[in-house]
């Protein structure tokens, strides 16, 4: 394939000047737009602006340049006589290459304070359709929208190799470009940024990822996996940490990190969490980094080898002196200072996530999950008990300490996988019964776990006791109070088996089932 004339028009102008030097190396003359044009001719590039092939000035503050018969011929044009025979009879010459990438729309709504009408002047109209009707006619036009394919086109058409395969890739690259974009485009103006009230639920909802990295495998060896991000989400969470250290990521370290590091932005205090298999083994809270992840270590030493570790304070060398003790797969944190880095580096394979400071949720509001033939989309469940909130069902009233012991529970079991049930202690968690089938089931599980640190401490329950059992165990194993959100038929005889063994209950009326 020859290209005897280029069309580049670019907001993104990383290497387009050696892009356009090598493509007139070759013979092809330039043709540009406004910015664009004016780099490559300081740079000594010889370019046609657009107004020379269309004969029409840009119009409407540059809105309008390229939407033109000139240009759009040119390019939509098939390579066979008939066509080629009605561009010689309207003066219009073939453009064989276009690259084009777009306004960038992402990054000027991601700045803080940025109003509707700049967001709307950044929807970019004549470059999408540029690359739409060059992708649509890639066998016989090239169409380049990402800057880092440059060198690759351009030594294929040194070597006369830019054949329909590469042809194919380029388009199948270009409509995933545009169509990103105009998911970006719908994903703000659903968003919460504007003003009017939002549909949570769109009757047609768009979502456009990139993908970051091919993974090693899936949840098994037999399964290919790759990780893809998500541009819309802004904030501190696992799809935006920076990795520092260690091996490339796995498919269930991804899984594993985003619920340890959910789990731990919930604490206002220093936290740690550990979690294996998506399940809490280990969390608590504490005054100092350091003994927070000691205490959460204590609760399931066994399960926390090759577990994830998060934390919500940058990692001093303290906690990674402990951390360094046990085999570890992910430690992610909003930073970690320069000696921490050193001691946990020293395990090459261990894998340091960098988040920023957690400032509160991300941008994201939505679960998703598929399912065969379909999407299942919810809203996340971000809700906080608050104290008002909680109802004392018993005899005994709760002490203040023991209601702030209760809501630490209530915040871990949300992130325990149902049917649920925790121990806690100290805002230490002692004991983890998680995805079983009865909810009594789950409580011994837990209880067994905690053994005897199950005395004075609370229990946590994700859903209600559909029967009294629960609360027999709790009590025959020196639990002193319980919260769950109650709602049962048979709410009554738990409560009446709590006082008979002078517990304290509390019912907070939010179930937190997670499956």
């Amino acid at each position: 394939m020859t290209v005897k004339r280029a069309l580049i028009s670019v907001s993104d102008k990383t290497g387009v000047v050696e892009f356009a030097r090598g493509l007139v190396e070759l013979g092809a003359e330039v043709v540009s737009t406004g910015g664009t044009a004016g780099t490559l001719r300081e740079a000594g590039v010889p370019v046609t602006y657009i107004s020379e092939v269309t004969g029409f000035p840009e119009i409407l503050d540059g809105r309008v340049k390229t939407l033109h018969p000139a240009v759009h011929g040119g390019i939509l044009a098939l390579r066979r006589e008939e066509h080629l025979s009605a561009l010689a009879k309207l003066n219009i010459t073939p453009i064989d290459l276009v690259a084009v990438n777009l306004y960038p729309f992402r990054e000027t709504v991601a700045k803080p304070g940025v109003t509707l009408p700049e967001a709307m002047e950044n929807i970019d109209i004549g470059g999408p359709a540029m690359v739409r009707s060059a992708a649509k006619n890639f066998t016989g036009v090239l169409v380049i929208v990402n800057p880092a394919r440059y060198g690759e086109v351009l030594e294929a058409l040194r070597r006369g190799k830019a054949g329909n395969e590469m042809r194919m890739s380029l388009a199948k690259e270009a409509f995933a470009h545009t169509a990103s974009y105009d998911a970006a485009i719908n994903a703000y103006l659903e968003g919460p940024e504007q003003e009017q009230e939002q549909e949570l639920f769109p009757v047609a909802w768009n979502i456009s990822a990139r993908r970051a990295q091919l993974l090693r495998y899936g949840e098994n060896p037999h399964q290919q996996a790759a990780f893809y991000k998500d541009p819309a989400v802004v904030g501190p969470c696992a799809g935006n940490a920076v990795q520092l250290a260690g091996k490339e990521l796995s498919y269930n370290n991804i899984l594993d990190l985003n619920a340890a590091f959910e789990l731990v932005r919930e604490f206002d205090q220093p936290a740690a969490v550990i979690v294996k298999h998506s399940n809490p083994c280990g969390c608590a809270c504490a005054v100092e980094t350091a003994a927070a992840y000691k205490k959460a270590l204590e609760c399931d030493p066994v399960s926390a080898y090759g577990g994830i570790v998060a934390l919500n304070r940058v990692v001093d060398s303290a906690v990674a002196r402990e951390m360094f003790k046990i085999f570890l797969e992910v430690v992610i944190a909003p930073g970690f200072e320069a000696g921490a880095r050193e001691i946990l580096m020293k395990k090459p394979s261990l894998r340091l996530l960098e988040t920023g400071a957690i400032t509160g949720q991300t941008s994201d509001r939505l679960d998703i999950r598929k399912v065969n033939g379909g999407i299942l989309v919810q809203e996340a469940d971000r809700a906080v008990i608050e104290l008002p909130e909680i109802k004392v069902v018993t005899k005994r009233q709760p002490a203040r300490e023991e209601i702030d012991e209760l809501i630490f529970a209530m915040t871990v079991v949300k992130h325990v996988k149902s049917n649920a049930i925790v121990l806690t202690k100290e805002r230490t968690l002692v004991g983890v019964g998680a995805g079983q089938m009865n909810r009594v089931g789950a409580a011994r599980i837990a209880l067994e776990q905690a053994g005897e640190k199950a005395c004075g401490a609370v229990l946590g329950s994700d859903a209600f006791f559909p029967f009294s059992d629960t609360v027999e165990e709790a009590a025959r194993a020196g639990i002193t109070a319980i919260i769950q959100p109650g709602g049962s038929v048979r709410d009554e005889e738990s409560i009446k088996a709590a006082d008979e063994h002078g517990m304290a209950m509390v019912f907070t009326g939010m179930r937190h089932f997670r499956h």
